[in-house]
């Protein structure tokens, strides 16, 4: 899973999910944290669980100094996280490499860089297969899960290599300005997270959409007063 963004709501659906599936191993992707809903709550509910993580560019955003606007994004998370979840995020590591699979947020060299998306005024498009093969050069897994886009996808590489997007567990849409002003839309509302199964020497794929109370989220984000992410939240759009 990637990207729950500080939706405990979410993510809680995602972890009774996984429960019910008796799923054995589960990683996060990055950018748990950052977002105007519950940060903290979403921290305590991740530190209940066997989970292992990597840090996402909002983690980091988060320990970087900043001037910290009041009504800020950055601003609310920083007032709202403890000593212990901030210091939790300092120890997170940018990548996870295990047996023939690799772990990272954006790119395995970037953690703000998309790795299957090109971006344009209109939101992403799928790069060709040598952008994205020269993205992975040196990277000797055939395995790559990435995060960052909020985009479910599962893209089959000429060289071989399957690289995996499980969109995003808190935030289904949303604006950014770099490298260029974007939006990216799942166009849904349902929490996303992806499971892979190897089964007689081949992977099967599997991207889940979880039904949560995303009315709930919607009238946390209205309550502290970001309308931006609450229409995000209800529709997959922005």
């Amino acid at each position: 899973m990637a990207d729950i963004h500080g939706n405990n709501v979410a993510l809680e659906a995602v972890l009774l999910d996984i429960a019910r599936r008796n799923i054995d191993t589960v990683f996060n992707l990055g950018d748990s944290l950052y977002g105007p809903l519950d940060p903290l709550k979403t921290f305590n509910l991740l530190m209940e669980h066997n989970i292992y993580h990597i840090m996402g560019n909002c983690d980091r955003i988060i320990l970087e100094p900043s001037e910290e606007k009041e009504g800020s994004t950055i601003h609310y998370v920083k007032k709202t996280l403890t000593k212990e979840a901030l210091d939790w995020l300092k120890h997170l590591p940018s990548s996870i490499t295990i047996n023939n699979i690799l772990l990272c947020h954006g790119t395995p060299s970037s953690d703000q860089v998309y790795l299957l998306e090109e971006m344009t005024e209109e939101g992403g498009t799928l790069k060709n297969s040598e952008e994205i093969m020269q993205a992975l050069e040196g990277v000797e897994q055939n395995i790559i899960f990435c995060g960052h886009s909020h985009v479910p996808r599962t893209v089959y590489l000429p060289n071989g290599k399957l690289v995996i997007n499980p969109g995003s567990v808190g935030l289904p849409a949303y604006e950014d300005d770099l490298p260029l002003l974007h939006k990216m839309e799942s166009g849904s509302p349902y929490a996303n997270y992806t499971i892979i199964e190897e089964i007689s020497n081949q992977w099967v794929i599997e991207h889940i959409n979880v039904f949560y109370d995303w009315e709930k989220a919607v009238h946390i984000a209205e309550t502290n007063k970001r309308t931006d992410w609450a229409y995000a939240l209800k529709f997959g759009r922005v």
